[in-house]
């Protein structure tokens, strides 16, 4: 098939890129800033450059990897351009839309798909290689059994594992994504600043091994992973990170609040943080600091 990709941001280029190696043509996309012209001649080199209405009225697939807000406005806009028709393949990269978000090009007899890729993309050659151990969700209408496989064939095409995410679900599945993905770097992000606060020189060595055996460990034992302060009930500790972070760091303190608290439910769940000490770390968690 030819495709017309929109835009070569750093989800779009990877995935026109992807779908070249398998086989297909990236005959346009569209680019307007210079990081995105750049990705466009690195990753789609033999494409042209035009605007969204004419990338997707050559097309035979279109490919809409644009953000969640803008991608609305943008289907309507091609579909009142006539850019779409008959025959065509639209697929959206959002996570947190379905396939109702594409009815004004499915009105106009395209088949709508969404193909979200689960994972972070920088842009670049490497990221073709991290497709393969990735997933997608994917979401086609309800019911419409052929619309799911050809869904799926796009994704196995690209070299990732179709993973079916019904429609209704979909707000829910991209908030689990972005609250774990994204608050997960958010995270890391606090715990450099505060090491490097400390006087540690290269914190992000220190932290590396530390982390990464916790995300392998959660993934692998879920709740019983839990280490720490809070799942052994030790309150004297956690009341000293409380101030600390207080006297140090106070715009850091809501969030370390709130994921104690998280951690006192689920270690108890878990038959990890005994019933009777629970209380005394809730009390540390909460302590009034000046």
């Amino acid at each position: 098939m030819s495709v017309g990709v929109v835009s070569a941001g750093r989800v779009g280029a990877v995935l026109g890129a992807a779908l070249t190696r398998a086989g297909h043509t990236v005959t346009a996309v569209s680019a307007v800033s210079r990081d995105s012209l750049r990705r466009a001649e690195q990753l789609l080199p033999d494409a042209a450059i035009l605007p969204p209405d004419q990338v997707a009225a050559v097309a035979d697939l279109v490919l809409l990897a644009i953000p969640d807000d803008a991608l609305p406005g943008m289907v309507r806009g091609l579909a009142a351009a006539g850019a779409l028709r008959k025959g065509q393949i639209v697929v959206h990269t959002c996570g947190a839309h379905g396939v109702e978000v594409l009815d004004p090009a499915i009105e106009h007899g395209a088949l709508g798909l969404a193909l979200h890729p689960v994972m972070t993309f920088t842009g670049r050659e490497e990221d073709l290689h991290r497709i393969a151990a990735c997933s997608f969700g994917v979401t086609a209408a309800d019911g419409d059994e052929v619309a799911w496989n050809v869904a799926e064939a796009l994704v196995v095409e690209m070299g990732a594992e179709p993973v079916r995410v019904p429609a209704a679900a979909r707000p829910l599945y991209h908030t689990a994504l972005a609250h774990g993905a994204n608050h997960l770097v958010t995270l890391v992000g606090e715990c450099v600043d505060l090491l490097r606060d400390s006087g540690v020189a290269t914190p992000e060595r220190l932290l590396a091994p530390l982390l990464s055996a916790a995300l392998d460990n959660a993934l692998r034992h879920g709740d019983r992973a839990l280490t720490g302060p809070v799942a052994r009930g030790d309150a004297g500790t956690v009341a000293r990170h409380v101030r600390v972070l207080a006297e140090q760091a106070p715009h850091m303190l809501p969030a370390y609040r709130a994921l104690a608290m998280r951690t006192v439910g689920r270690a108890t769940e878990a038959g990890l943080l005994r019933p009777d000490l629970a209380p005394d770390v809730t009390a540390a968690i909460e302590e009034e600091t000046p």
